[in-house]
């Protein structure tokens, strides 16, 4: 058993087009082997034996904000870890907790190694109807390891019930996909892709099914909470004023993602 899910973690590290058929078989099982998690405390301690050679119990996606790996996801993919993996371009490599803030869904995280970071620029620039997009990783289990374009807009300047928190976008996520960085047409990180609106909520509420109706933590609540962190508020990177092609946006995204693996 133990060489299987040492081979599946290997695959997951690499980019999909490097892999053979039965690579992909093995890693696609290991995804189906996730479960549910329970609630519970964080226990960031040095895990013990049996939870290092488990199969990962939740994914999601998370951006470098760093050139020296320091990178942020959603507090609830984190929650309850003993261990936080990554997948970057540069293989699997571990990465550690280092302040989360559950109140607005917010994690820091940190890795060793060189990246190429997002700049992050206040949302308080963002217009009703502008341009966002995120590259993250939904669903690895059944759409593969390979990062996923979400595109659309920006369909509210305030969340569910008018929280001034979270913007409201059209950009088609998965589970899988929070974490991620929503970027503006400049390729600055404007909000955190966090959370649908619940289906069965909507349900009771109006009868009806949400299609579509997706939020994201606004970018100024998300530097507020790096303030906090006198090490990385004074390493950003500078906010980009520049017209971008569309391409280039998602190329320097896709370079900033890494999929969030929890045991």
């Amino acid at each position: 058993m133990q060489p299987r899910l040492e081979a599946a973690s290997r695959n997951v590290g690499i980019s999909e087009k490097r892999l053979t058929r039965g690579e992909i078989v093995d890693g696609q099982s290991m995804a189906r082997k996730f479960k549910p998690r329970t609630t519970g405390e964080y226990n960031l301690g040095v895990p013990d034996k049996e939870i290092v050679d488990s199969a990962p119990t939740a994914s999601g996606t998370g951006f470098l904000i760093s050139e020296g790996g320091f990178l942020v996801t959603n507090e609830h993919v984190i929650r309850d870890a003993s261990r936080v993996r990554l997948v970057t371009s540069a293989g699997l490599i571990s990465a550690r907790v280092v302040k989360v803030d559950a109140a607005n869904d917010l994690a820091l995280l940190k890795a060793e190694g060189r990246f190429a970071p997002l700049p992050i620029a206040a949302s308080r620039g963002v217009k009703l109807g502008g341009t966002v997009a995120t590259v993250g990783f939904p669903n690895i289990g059944l759409q593969g390891f390979a990062p996923k374009l979400a595109k659309g807009e920006v369909a509210s300047l305030s969340g569910a019930g008018d929280d001034a928190r979270y913007f409201q976008i059209s950009v088609p996520v998965q589970p899988g996909n929070s974490g991620g960085a929503l970027v503006d047409e400049h390729g600055n990180v404007v909000g955190v892709v966090s959370a649908k609106l619940s289906a069965k909520a909507a349900l009771a509420a109006s009868a009806a099914l949400p299609e579509n109706v997706n939020y994201a933590v606004k970018s100024s609540y998300l530097l507020s909470f790096l303030e906090s962190v006198p090490e990385v508020s004074t390493i950003l990177k500078e906010p980009s004023a520049k017209d971008k092609k569309f391409e280039d946006v998602v190329k320097e995204a896709e370079q900033a993602a890494v999929l969030v693996l929890v045991y």
